[in-house]
């Protein structure tokens, strides 16, 4: 397991990230973008995704885009993940974006560890996620949920639905008396991915009760 470490050490409340050579290119900026939206001290581990379509994929699912299908080890990376929140003294919230958003949404229903999840842009396109979403309670107290209000406008008729999908799972979480917000971003999948995890973050940290 590969972690980098931003932040502040000693700071009680940490956030965890899984990222690829993308995001860590741009977390410099994610990390001074959150330090701009809180007064909050915070220590960011980022945790490097060797195979991204298979390590935060909850379960096999045939390719979307491209030739490479999705995998179903997002069990094995949330057991590594977890090897960073024994610390009882820390408040841990997970976040990330695109499938890193779709895997902090899953892992929400696997463990009650992490006080709030940081979704941004998440890819719940997944096929039948948001039907495990429904039938699978999250376990925390805070969800964040972003999508570029662009992001729907693909000829691919599996991404296409995601605007949708992200309602729907708004809507289901409200009502199940999560505390979550929907914000929508201007432009694609593609603008500005770490000013809208940094987004993601700086909201669970300050509203998760």
């Amino acid at each position: 397991m590969e972690v980098f470490k931003y932040g502040d050490p000693n700071a009680n409340t940490v956030l965890i990230q899984p990222v690829d050579n993308l995001d860590l290119a741009f977390i410099e900026n994610e990390i001074a973008e959150i330090q701009k939206l809180t007064n909050r001290s915070f220590h960011l581990l980022a945790v490097k995704v060797n195979h991204w379509n298979n390590d935060l994929s909850p379960w096999q699912a045939p390719a979307v885009f491209g030739n490479e299908s999705f995998g179903d080890g997002a069990k094995a990376f949330l057991d590594v993940i977890l090897q960073l929140t024994t610390a009882q003294d820390k408040t841990y919230y997970l976040g990330g974006y695109s499938l890193a958003g779709l895997f902090a949404l899953w892992a929400a229903c696997q463990t009650d560890v992490f006080k709030g999840i940081a979704a941004a842009s998440p890819s719940v396109w997944f096929p039948n996620f948001t039907d495990y979403m429904k039938q699978n309670r999250v376990k925390c107290q805070s969800v964040y949920l972003s999508l570029g209000d662009k992001e729907s406008k693909t000829r691919n008729t599996v991404m296409a639905t995601v605007s949708n999908r992200i309602r729907e799972l708004h809507d289901l979480l409200n009502k199940q008396g999560v505390r979550c917000i929907l914000e929508w971003n201007q432009g694609n999948h593609f603008k500005e991915p770490d000013i809208r995890t940094a987004k993601a973050f700086a909201w669970v940290m300050q509203h998760a009760c």
